[in-house]
């Protein structure tokens, strides 16, 4: 198998993942992935991001003190969640939420158990590790890209390692009380977080799939 098909392969088989088996990966294991993810490109190569890699019981208590600001309302976001998706954009987020809850059984009309599924971001779908990406002030969208760029190389990483992934906005809400609990810079701002480990096969989740749109909605060439 050539090292093109076996990339081909990885972007292809990438999804998010919400079930993880409790197993932790291996420091050197780690190590290696994040420093496959410093080839990532970036404007001018400042290599912008900055990330905090939490696992284990820190990442447990971490995870329970968001929980508790989320249930009572405590939303600091560091850039703004104000975003109102319309026309196909909304269709293809309406999509991926009917995918994720007709997979795990959950009815629409049970806000209950759609609230208790969303809750799950911040016990990180039960993985062993997440990642905080963050942006230095006072860095903005055109280096938020070069984090982006950063993030899903990390992803591709972990995949060529047998390991799966999620990427969640949600991790983002509370971000002082993140850089709080790690002694992290107040300049840090935090853009998203990364739920990561190795994957539960067995979780109702797992059998989500979602679509992508054809090349020619995205996509235009010239001559």
């Amino acid at each position: 198998m050539t090292s093109q098909q076996t990339l081909l392969e990885l972007v292809q088989q990438r999804r998010s993942i919400r079930g993880y088996r409790p197993q932790r990966v291996d420091e050197d294991v780690l190590r290696q992935i994040f420093t496959q993810a410093q080839r990532a490109p970036s404007n001018c190569n400042t290599q912008p991001w900055q990330v905090a890699v939490v696992s284990g019981e820190r990442l447990k208590k971490l995870g329970q003190r968001l929980s508790d600001a989320m249930m009572s309302g405590d939303l600091q976001p560091d850039f703004p969640y104000d975003g109102v998706y319309e026309g196909i954009y909304r269709e293809r987020q309406h999509a991926s939420a009917n995918a994720l809850y007709s997979a795990m059984g959950i009815a629409r009309e049970d806000k209950a158990s759609r609230h208790n599924a969303f809750m799950r971001n911040f016990s990180f779908f039960d993985a062993p590790h997440a990642a905080f990406f963050f942006l230095p002030e006072p860095f903005g969208i055109r280096e938020a890209a070069d984090l982006g760029m950063y993030a899903q190389t990390v992803m591709l990483s972990l995949a060529a390692h047998g390991l799966a992934s999620c990427p969640q906005t949600a991790l983002s809400f509370q971000p002082h009380i993140v850089r709080e609990a790690l002694s992290l810079p107040a300049s840090w701002r935090l853009l998203f977080g990364l739920s990561f480990g190795y994957p539960d096969p067995s979780h109702a989740s797992a059998k989500c799939e979602t679509d992508r749109a054809a090349i020619d909605t995205a996509v235009r060439f010239y001559e």
